[in-house]
């Protein structure tokens, strides 16, 4: 594998992570359970998608085959997306969704505070530019957490399953392969397992607070760096694709 090929595949992998998550969120749009949140949960899908279409940009540079960042968004199959397995899980009632992106938001935080440091300027002002955004998002998902779990016994109750259910997808987050392996050594990306233990005690403190716990259970889902996804994201892409699939080429 070439440097350019990496490169290639880890931008791909964070874009797709960025772009389903995203999406994930624009589904909430109309339907929040209060007006604030409502604005809020759209306003954090379009900083997503915003940061996957600057990725899916540099992406396309770096693969030099005339594709652009809409053909990459829209118009590759399902095994060609490179999302962990996390993003892609259905919204289901709001405090699922917050779950979702208390986890994802940790994770993302501690990433590109170390991809600003990358040897390469583009993903690390990429990086700089994203971490304003992220550090909102990371602040309105732990407290929604706190909020919820700390609340009623039944948003607790309701937010436990949540933590539970999408703890299977943590693992999977810090994956790392010979991709990464080769732009780690090329200072280009950085060694997630690095910063593994942090991760863990910053969900954890939250989570005390919340008086929420990770469950004992160790057992793990993923496939989705892979291209081996679950069943949700083949109609999410289905959805998300219409346009372009049913007017190829159509310019707005």
């Amino acid at each position: 594998m070439t440097k350019q090929e990496a490169l290639f595949e880890y931008l791909l992998r964070r874009a797709d992570d960025t772009l389903i998550l995203g999406h994930r969120l624009s589904e909430w749009c109309g339907h929040g359970p209060i007006l604030e949140e409502d604005i809020a949960l759209t306003n954090l899908a379009l900083d997503l998608v915003g940061q996957a279409t600057e990725l899916y940009q540099y992406a396309a540079k770096v693969e030099d085959k005339g594709r652009d960042e809409d053909d990459l968004a829209f118009l590759r199959l399902e095994r060609e997306y490179k999302n962990v397995l996390l993003v892609e899980q259905t919204n289901g009632d709001f405090g699922k969704t917050i779950v979702r992106q208390f986890l994802f938001d940790h994770f993302q935080i501690l990433l590109y505070e170390r991809l600003m440091e990358s040897k390469d300027e583009q993903i690390a002002a990429i990086a700089a530019k994203s971490i304003k955004e992220v550090k909102y998002h990371l602040k309105h998902s732990s407290e929604w957490v706190i909020r919820l779990g700390d609340g009623t016994e039944e948003s607790h109750n309701r937010v436990q399953e949540s933590v539970t259910d999408l703890s299977r997808f943590i693992d999977e987050l810090f994956y790392q392969d010979e991709v990464d392996e080769l732009l780690i050594k090329e200072g280009v990306a950085c060694d997630t397992s690095e910063f593994r233990s942090t991760y863990d005690a910053n969900i954890k403190a939250v989570l005390d607070e919340a008086t929420l716990s990770l469950p004992k259970e160790k057992w793990q889902l993923d496939g989705g760096r892979k291209g081996i996804h679950s069943e949700h994201l083949g109609y999410l892409l289905a959805e998300l694709q219409y346009v372009q699939r049913t007017h190829p080429g159509m310019e707005w």
